[in-house]
């Protein structure tokens, strides 16, 4: 087993750990940290949160329009418009049933909102290995953001030479933090 399989395993363990009221309540805290920024954008691209992941539907009720991820058969991701019509996907995921905008679409959004297990200070992050987000945030010309729980922010994370750093990280209690990677 690698460091980045340890280190995820470990993540899923402390999520596992958390009570549903928990994660509730860290959906709705990021949802208020994030409020005006999400408001202020005329499209972000998010992801319907499954099992631990930190609760994404709060956030969607304080964006205009809200595009979410749809899982390609070779790992990259398409996009489709959030109309409260998910349905379940492969991978145990949930994905909008309109009609796909393309890959490119995550091109279009200010702020794009991603699933992380733990990011460092310099924004690289620990997703699920399968590097859907790795293929699509190389596409994306607005603000990066990472989802967080308290506690999952790393000093640092092995990396990858097809790793794509984010530029910021929301958690419930510390809110928006841009990283030295928002600079460049």
């Amino acid at each position: 087993m690698d460091d980045k399989d340890r280190l995820r395993q470990d993540a899923l363990r402390r999520r596992s750990a958390m009570s549903s009221a928990e994660r509730a309540a860290a959906g709705e805290a990021l949802a208020s940290v994030l409020g005006d920024i999400l408001a202020g954008a005329d499209r972000v691209a998010c992801y319907a949160a499954v099992g631990t992941e930190p609760p994404t539907a709060p956030l969607f009720a304080v964006c205009r329009e809200v595009l979410l991820p749809v899982l390609l058969p070779h790992g990259d991701l398409d996009w489709a418009l959030h109309r409260d019509d998910l349905q379940p996907a492969r991978k145990g995921l949930l994905e909008p049933a309109g009609p796909r905008l393309g890959v490119d679409a995550i091109s279009t959004c200010d702020v794009v909102l991603v699933p992380a297990l733990a990011v460092d200070r310099n924004g690289n992050r620990l997703g699920r290995g399968g590097g859907s987000y790795d293929r699509a945030l190389p596409r994306v010309t607005g603000l990066t953001i990472a989802l967080l729980y308290d506690g999952e922010q790393a000093e640092t994370l092995p990396g990858e030479p097809h790793d794509v750093a984010v530029r910021a990280v929301a958690t419930p209690s510390d809110g928006l933090l841009l990283l030295p990677s928002a600079t460049t």
